[in-house]
């Protein structure tokens, strides 16, 4: 990710990059000879002008470009060292790039644009497949197909869940046959652009109608409203707690508990239902970085009592782009644990039972936080295909 920051390159691995105050940062790529993989093509584009290019045919070669070792920030894996040349990563610069990382640029953002324009392009042809009655495999060939990209260039592996599959959170055995009957279809997966992340998920009914679809388009229109608070100065963690009582809200509105929306929420009855977090931060890496950090010099800000899994616990800011991913799900292990528990009265269990075969709703959009009004990157983008 440090690399990928600075410059669209994402398949040159063993190439460095020399960044020195008062000189255009240095570029030494590796091209090597080589018969047995694909060699990467010479540096080329918008963006080369902007650097100062060295290409090398062995990694070893780089080391004659490098500067001091004892002069320098090393950022990089443990198997790329050079010989007087490995990476230290120094705990101080790693927080000083990953806090600001959590700000995108101009381009930054132009990039992830793209991703979400080509991954929401690929959601259509997915929601068609389902519509079909394709099986997950089958809609998974046909995401990649119209993303134009393989497993390994997409940013995460693709969660294609039909029926009681979308109560499986991280989903991805793939079933090929598809199910006797149709159901429900979830679908988390995003695309790549010039090593930037989109990150989307939708959730569809198979009738269009009927009580599963109510419910799918009440959690839909709670996420909007999340969405919409995503503005400079909100506590990521006071929305995720909003979310948990708009969500409660839903599940008492549709007959699945009895209790007040505020009583299932400090109860922790409602993270039966939604039990992970309301989204983290995304860019250059889907689980983007600095998400619990305290300031530009580290630190942690600790997240809520009662609420292990969320994933970013700041103040946003503008700049900042994160997922807004509330959900809904029957999930076997966890509705059995509150079925055998002191508020298992509260729950109308028939109701219940009969929605364990849609397995679960989550709706997911990459928001940007700005100076005013949020810009949607995923709703845009499916507002924009044609």
């Amino acid at each position: 990710p440090h690399f990928k920051h600075w410059l669209p390159v994402t398949r040159a691995p063993g190439s460095w990059l020399v960044c020195s105050p008062g000189r255009k940062p240095h570029l030494i790529y590796l091209q090597p000879h080589d018969y047995w993989h694909v060699v990467p093509a010479a540096p080329a584009g918008y963006w080369v002008d902007s650097f100062e290019i060295t290409i090398i045919h062995e990694a070893a070669q780089a080391r004659a470009h490098l500067p001091v070792a004892a002069r320098c920030a090393v950022l990089g894996e443990p198997n790329v060292a050079l010989d007087g040349f490995a990476p230290n990563n120094p705990q101080a610069v790693l927080d000083y790039l990953h806090w600001q990382r959590s700000y995108k640029t101009p381009y930054e953002l132009a990039m992830m644009r793209i991703a979400s324009r080509i991954g929401a392009r690929a959601h259509r042809a997915a929601e068609l497949a389902f519509r079909a009655g394709k099986g997950e495999f089958d809609i998974h060939m046909a995401y990649l197909a119209s993303a134009r990209q393989t497993d390994n260039e997409l940013p995460y592996g693709n969660i294609i869940a039909l029926n009681q599959h979308g109560a499986i959170l991280h989903y991805t055995d793939l079933a090929h046959a598809p199910p006797a009957q149709m159901h429900s279809f979830l679908i988390d997966a995003g695309a790549s652009f010039h090593g930037y992340a989109s990150d989307i998920t939708r959730t569809y009914a198979a009738d269009g109608a009927g009580e599963f679809a109510a419910l799918v388009a009440a959690v839909d229109a709670a996420q909007q409203g999340f969405c919409a608070r995503v503005r400079a100065g909100q506590s990521y963690p006071d929305l995720h707690l909003h979310a948990h009582h708009v969500l409660a809200g839903v599940l008492r509105e549709h007959g699945f508990i009895r209790m007040s929306a505020e009583s299932a929420v400090e109860s922790g009855l409602s993270s039966t239902f939604f039990p992970h977090g309301l989204g983290h931060p995304i860019g250059l890496q889907v689980h983007d970085v600095a998400g619990f950090q305290a300031s530009e010099n580290g630190g942690t800000l600790p997240r809520p009592a009662g609420h292990p899994y969320l994933r970013m616990t700041r103040a946003l800011e503008p700049g900042m782009v994160m997922t807004i991913e509330p959900g809904l799900y029957f999930i076997d292990l966890l509705l059995a644990k509150l079925r055998e528990g002191p508020l298992a009265g509260e729950v109308d269990w028939t109701r219940v039972d009969a929605f364990r075969r849609y397995g679960g709703i989550r709706i997911e959009d990459d928001v940007a936080c700005t100076a005013g009004a949020p810009e949607n990157l995923t709703r845009e983008a499916f507002a924009q295909l044609t």
